[in-house]
C-alpha cells in the first residue's frame, strides 16, 4: 500500500489503556464523582455529551484531555491520572466513579492495579482493548506506522508480553460495551469477527468483569450514542445493563 494511504489510515485509528468497598446497589448519592477518559488520539471533547447527561443526573463530573498519543500507559498512570485524583477529589466521602473509552480502559486498569483507592465505586469501559488489539499487531511491524501509533498503543498487542495481558483480572465492579459495527473495512479485516474496526468484541473482555453487552455501534462514535448513554447510566447506578433483545437491525 501507498505509504501516504497507510498514513491516513493509522491517522485514522483511534485505539487506542485494588480490592474496594461494597458500592451501594441503589442509585448513585448526589455528588459523586465521575471521572471520563477518553481514548487514544481523542480529547475531552470525544466525551462531552456523556459529561454533561452525568451532570444532569447529579454527578461530579471531571472530564479533561490527557496526552494519549505519545505518553505510555504507565507514565500517564503515575503522573497523570494520580495527581488527577489528588487534586480534583475533594471530598473523601463521595464515590469515585470512572467510564472510559478505549485506552482510557486500560489507564485506569494500570492505575488500580498498583494503587488502593478506597472509594472506588463502578467503572464502565467502552470499545476497551482488554484483550489486545490485532490491529496494533500488524500496523507495529512497520516502521511508519509504527511511529503513528505512538508510545500509548505500542504496547496494546495481544501477546502475552503486552501490556493488557500483563495487568491480569480486574479487581473491582467493572462493566464493558463492545461494538459490533465497523466503519474501517481494511482494519475490520485484521480483527476476529464480530468487531467495532478497532477492537473485537472477544477482546474487550476481561476476567473479573460483572457484565457485558454488545451494541450495534462503531468504535469511533459509541460514546455519543444515545443508548450506550443510557447503559452507562444504568451500570452505575445499579452494577448491571440492562440487558436488551436480540435486534437484527442496528446503527452505526
Amino acid at each position: 500500500m501507498h505509504r501516504t494511504a497507510w498514513t491516513s489510515l493509522v491517522l485514522g485509528f483511534g485505539l487506542l489503556t485494588v480490592t474496594a468497598k461494597p458500592v451501594k446497589t441503589a442509585a448513585a448519592a448526589k455528588g459523586d464523582y465521575v471521572i471520563l477518559l477518553h481514548g487514544s488520539g481523542r480529547t475531552a471533547w470525544s466525551m462531552k455529551r456523556l459529561e454533561l447527561r452525568l451532570k444532569h443526573s447529579g454527578y461530579r463530573v471531571i472530564n479533561e484531555s490527557y496526552p494519549s498519543w505519545n505518553t505510555p500507559v504507565e507514565t500517564l498512570a503515575e503522573d497523570y491520572l494520580a495527581k488527577l485524583l489528588r487534586e480534583r477529589i475533594t471530598d473523601p466521602g463521595t464515590r469515585v466513579y470512572f467510564v472510559t473509552h478505549s485506552l482510557g480502559g486500560i489507564l485506569v486498569r494500570q492505575y488500580l492495579a498498583r494503587h488502593d483507592l478506597p472509594q472506588l465505586g463502578r467503572v464502565v469501559m467502552l470499545g476497551p482493548p482488554n484483550g489486545g488489539s490485532e490491529v496494533v499487531d500488524h500496523l507495529r511491524t512497520w516502521g511508519l506506522t509504527r511511529t503513528l501509533l505512538g508510545r500509548s498503543r505500542l504496547p496494546l498487542g495481544t501477546g502475552a508480553a503486552d501490556l493488557p495481558r500483563r495487568l491480569g483480572p480486574v479487581q473491582f465492579e467493572c462493566g464493558i460495551i463492545a461494538g459490533d459495527r465497523s466503519l474501517n473495512p481494511l482494519l475490520s479485516h485484521w480483527l476476529p469477527r464480530p468487531n467495532d474496526g478497532k477492537v473485537s468484541v472477544a477482546s474487550a473482555r476481561v476476567d473479573g468483569m460483572r457484565d457485558f453487552l454488545v451494541v450495534h455501534h462503531t468504535h469511533t462514535w459509541m460514546m455519543q450514542r444515545e443508548p450506550v448513554i443510557r447503559q452507562v447510566l444504568t451500570f452505575l447506578q445499579t452494577g448491571n445493563f440492562e440487558h436488551p433483545h436480540p435486534d437484527p437491525h442496528g446503527g452505526g
